[in-house]
């Protein structure tokens, strides 16, 4: 098996024009398709991230709530790696989103900072290399 890259990351929200708007406006990720599939109640949308894949966002009725933290089993979060991370974290609080401090990547020594989607979904920005 050849793996080429990540093709897409699929997230389930609550209040699906909430998050539409968070991932299409606070972000702001470019729109590929939206669909509504009437037989299941969902919409689906497409997603850019910029240098490639994709964010599906879908809308259930009544989907359960996430019942874990990052440090639980699966998925634990999404990371966008980003330019001036000051300035990204500006952006985000004129907005009204709470960012957690800047932190230090023990490994590499790279500064990256956690946010929420409007469903609790951890979110990471990860300053590049100057």
């Amino acid at each position: 098996m050849k793996i080429l890259a990540l093709h897409h990351v699929a997230i389930i929200c609550s209040d699906y024009e909430r998050s539409k708007t968070f991932y299409t406006e606070v972000l702001p990720l470019t729109i590929i398709s939206e669909t509504y599939r009437s037989e299941r109640e969902s919409y689906k949308l497409d997603l850019a991230i910029p240098g490639g894949g994709q964010i599906e966002l879908f809308s259930f009725p009544n989907p359960p709530i996430r019942t874990n933290h990052p440090e639980a089993r699966g998925l634990r979060h999404i990371a966008f790696l980003v330019e001036d991370l000051n300035t990204q974290i500006s952006n985000l609080t004129s907005k009204g989103i709470e960012v957690e401090p800047i932190r230090f990547d023990e490994l590499t020594g790279q500064r990256f900072t956690f946010f929420a989607d409007p469903d609790g979904l951890p979110i990471e920005l990860y300053e590049t290399l100057a």
